[in-house]
């Protein structure tokens, strides 16, 4: 059986044939061109499909199913996704539209943050588990949620905004309109801003080096990089942004019990360096001391777990 998974980002789309056991056997991107109208991009996407359906030689009745990820919200009774910041989508018929071009084939859509847990989940970190939840840690913070090989996005397409969680009360301003969410301490964005903060205060710093004195060059990685080198900001810096994840790993750990907690996306690249002091940080947390809970593991799909997560869905 193949399933097509498609990961839509706001700079490019990306398509593949993937197996049942969640192996990529052929895939193709093309530029997503988000400035243009919704009707022109489904255009392109629905060709993306088609496209792969004959690189790989195979007819349409071959194909058991289409799963989307995309970086915004699907009404799973209507197949409207009502908004999609970053591409400028606003109730549009999604579904209903690729069920034009392939009519017959079943098309399934979720979060881009929940389409990578779940690969991860069929052929990751947490395969073989009954419980995990993906954390990724990029521009801002996604999650997902998987229970018994399922995704959860609760019962109107919206839950597993893990990022949007308040972890500190009339804290940073929020894209999404709140203050203090979890995104906007455990984000690659939250790193680069604090470190900008600092920096004209600290000119000895080896951020300032790396960045050489210009804070628009500066990463989460200059930060990583510096930290690893024992500069006092950065090391500061780096444990603040540790503390900040631990409290949102541990809201996660009491809400939902996972046996698995699956760190990905960009902020992840730090592997062990961050992974190790992440899981110090969340052990003071813990609400049950002596009780087992959720291990902390570095996602290993990489940028594959958008199209592998996607073709699942069809799967599930």
């Amino acid at each position: 059986m193949y399933y097509i998974g498609v990961d839509i980002g706001g700079t490019g789309v990306k398509a593949g044939i993937v197996d049942e056991n969640g192996h990529i056997l052929y895939k193709e991107s093309i530029r997503t061109g988000a400035e243009r109208p919704y009707s022109e991009v489904i255009v392109d996407i629905a060709g993306l499909c088609q496209k792969i359906i004959d690189g790989m030689h195979l007819s349409i009745d071959q194909i058991s199913a289409i799963g989307v990820g995309v970086p915004g919200i699907c009404d799973p009774k209507t197949g409207v996704i009502p908004f999609c910041t970053n591409l400028g989508w606003h109730e549009v018929p999604f579904i209903a539209d690729m069920h034009k071009y392939f009519p017959g084939i079943p098309v399934f859509v979720d979060n881009d943050a929940t389409v990578a847990g779940l690969a991860e989940s069929v052929a990751g970190v947490s395969a073989g588990t009954q419980s995990s939840v993906f954390i990724t840690l990029g521009t801002g913070v996604g999650g997902s949620i998987v229970i018994n090989g399922r995704p959860y996005s609760g019962s109107h397409g919206v839950g597993s905004e893990i990022g949007h969680m308040v972890i500190r009360m009339d804290g940073e301003p929020c894209t999404c309109g709140k203050k203090g969410c979890f995104e906007r301490y455990a984000s690659a964005t939250a790193i680069i801003r604090e470190a900008r903060r600092a920096l004209p205060d600290h000119p000895e710093s080896m951020i300032a080096e790396l960045c050489e004195n210009n804070p628009d060059k500066i990463e989460a990685r200059t930060v990583f990089d510096a930290a690893k080198e024992k500069d006092p900001l950065a090391v500061r810096l780096f444990n603040n942004y540790v503390k900040a994840l631990a409290h949102g790993i541990v809201n996660v750990i009491n809400t939902i019990d996972p046996e698995i907690i699956v760190l990905g996306g960009g902020v992840s690249n730090a592997g062990e360096f961050l992974l190790e002091a992440v899981r110090e940080a969340v052990k003071p947390f813990i609400f049950y001391k002596t009780q087992p809970y959720a291990t902390i593991q570095l996602a290993q799909l990489g940028s594959d777990a958008g199209v592998i997560g996607a073709a699942m869905l069809g799967k599930q």
